[in-house]
């Protein structure tokens, strides 16, 4: 191993260690992430939910499961369920925009006035 191979591999370990200096570009990358994050979140946890209401609804229509559970005839409750679910699927991304929107006016002013920082330099 020549020395310049060695000088890589330990300018490559050694920034592991060192710490990062806490830019703007870096202030301004997780003030974005911020402001995405609870949207984000929300339409994944609500979206799992919607599809495994859905889930539910389709097994009682398509199954026997609604005869192990007691429920004699499963057809109309399984697509009253999965309509649900449905509904709630599809309400899912306005409301995720409408999170996205009324976070993204909070955070308008403190993003730009920031990111004009960067640009500037």
């Amino acid at each position: 191993m020549n020395t310049t191979e060695k000088e890589f591999i330990v300018n490559k370990i050694r920034t592991q260690y060192i710490a990062k200096e806490s830019t703007q570009l870096e202030a301004l990358k997780e003030l974005d992430k911020q402001v995405k994050r609870p949207a984000n979140v929300f339409a994944y946890i609500f979206g799992s939910i919607s599809a495994i209401i859905m889930g539910a609804g389709m097994s009682l229509v398509m199954t026997d499961i609604g005869s192990t559970i007691g429920v004699e005839n499963g057809m109309i409750p399984g697509i009253i369920i999965g309509v649900v679910g449905m509904a709630f699927a599809i309400v899912n991304y306005p409301i995720y925009k409408g999170i996205l929107s009324s976070r993204r006016k909070k955070y308008a002013s403190r993003i730009i006035a920031l990111s004009d920082e960067v640009m500037k330099g």
